[in-house]
């Protein structure tokens, strides 16, 4: 029994102290906080605010060229859901920060190739869709089109009933007031003594 504990040991290897719990935020977290706040805030609020937090972001890459500025702007191109969204220049730009990883550190270099990967995914679905519009058959096409102006003149028509409609309508009550008023003078004539 012995023997065999002690074969437990050797194979366990020596027991190594507990690491040491961190003493601050992680590191990860104060790098990447700021690249993630980017890219949840650009989509959401009005146009107006978007185009004023992109165009912080351009400056600031343009003008202070930092790694961390370049890949901020690299994300904030790369974020889709609003106006200043170009994944094709997003690609162009995180292909150029992951061409030389040791600019970046491990969080960075993480979230910049998952980023490259969902832009790459992301621009062969809309060649895919461009490819399958332009090869629809023109007959689809012209079809669609038919239709379309088929429900428009249908729906043209339909408002033009509509609007006979209420017209004989209103010809209706007119016509039943007249009678009432003629019916309710008759009856009143008689009455007279």
């Amino acid at each position: 029994m012995a023997a065999l504990n002690a074969c437990g040991t050797l194979l366990a290897g020596p027991k190594s102290p507990a690491p040491a719990p961190p003493s601050g935020p992680p590191q990860d977290a104060v790098v990447l906080g700021p690249l993630l706040d980017i890219m949840s805030a650009l989509p959401q609020g009005d146009p107006a605010r978007q185009a004023e937090l992109f165009q912080s972001v351009k400056d600031a890459a343009e003008l202070t060229p930092t790694t961390s500025n370049r890949l901020k702007y690299a994300l904030a191109l790369a974020t889709p859901g609003y106006s200043g969204s170009d994944p094709v220049a997003a690609q162009r730009q995180l292909s150029e920060l992951l061409a030389r990883p040791e600019t970046l550190l491990l969080a960075e270099r993480l979230l910049a190739t998952v980023e490259l990967k969902e832009v790459e995914q992301r621009l062969i679905l809309q060649a895919e869709n461009k490819r399958l519009r332009d090869e629809a058959p023109p007959d689809d096409r012209d079809k669609l089109q038919t239709t379309s102006r088929r429900l428009a003149a249908e729906s043209d028509e339909n408002a033009r009933l509509r609007k006979a409609l209420d017209e004989a309508r209103a010809k209706l009550e007119a016509v039943t007031h007249i009678e009432r008023s003629i019916t309710d003078r008759g009856t009143s004539g008689t009455r007279t003594p």
